[in-house]
């Protein structure tokens, strides 16, 4: 149990911004590729940390700006930046810059190691942003706080679908996600599936609309046509890549969430 608790502690300091609480002692939690490597599979279990942050900012600002629903939502999305860093985001970012700007493989990863951010990615990011806004606001508040939870943890059981699916195409040590790009047994696959689904399960539960079950084929199409995609034109998946892939899986949940609630 101990080994696992501190699994989960390297996958949060490594992908969020949060600090631990004082009474954990850093020194005595080993962090190092192999345990960040284990911790792939508590991925969604983060996007259930991230997605409640972002639910609780929603809800006690809608408390307060209860005329001004659009100013809690906005500040849902800056949270949720902040507390993982922009890391996803980033990662969109350079994959809008590589692809959009590069047509072979060493061009697409050498902008895409680029820090700066060009035309392609400032587009891509204000598209992106405009959807998760426009989306979240036509959703009444006890909708849009479930799916921010949903959203977050499955989209990025998604993302890291594409670590067992695809293989890892930088060479450099340095990089960011080369701890956790080594290929896991399918049982860790299951349980990273579990834990991805699990807020959906309950929220199907809870609401009965089950019409909510049609994220999962656009989600699934995602999955293999970027699988495809990046396969063809890198030769598989850097970290850059991973958050893309939650980026978008993320905004396609609200759009289905959006589209199934009119009906309903």
């Amino acid at each position: 149990m101990q080994k696992q608790l501190h699994i989960f502690l390297n996958a949060l300091m490594f992908y969020t911004r949060i600090s631990l609480p004082k009474w954990v002692k850093t020194d005595d939690i080993p962090y190092n590729d192999e345990m960040l490597n284990k911790a792939t599979i508590y991925f969604p279990v983060i996007g259930w940390i991230v997605g409640g942050i972002c639910a609780s900012v929603f809800y006690v600002a809608s408390l307060i700006f209860n005329n001004n629903p659009e100013i809690p939502i906005l500040l849902s999305i800056v949270v949720g930046v902040l507390t993982t860093g922009a890391f996803h985001e980033d990662g969109f970012a350079d994959v809008c810059d590589g692809f959009g700007g590069g047509w072979t493989k060493e061009k697409i990863l050498e902008i895409m190691k680029d820090s700066r951010v060009g035309t392609y990615g400032a587009t891509g990011l204000i598209l992106m942003f405009g959807l998760k806004f426009f989306t979240l606001e036509v959703l009444d508040k006890q909708t849009l706080i479930c799916t921010l939870i949903v959203a977050h943890s499955l989209s990025r059981f998604v993302a890291l679908s594409f670590i067992f699916t695809l293989d890892y195409v930088r060479e450099d040590a340095l990089s960011k996600a080369k701890p956790i790009a080594k290929k896991l047994p399918l049982n860790d696959l299951l349980i990273a599936l579990m834990l991805g689904i699990l807020p959906l399960f309950i929220y199907l539960i809870v609401t009965r609309n089950f019409f909510l079950l049609l994220m999962i084929p656009p989600l699934v199409v995602l999955q293999l046509y970027l699988g495809y995609y990046f396969k063809k034109w890198i030769g598989g998946y850097t970290g850059d890549c991973l958050g893309a892939t939650q980026q978008v899986a993320e905004v396609i949940i609200y759009l289905v969430v959006v589209a199934v609630s009119q009906d309903v």
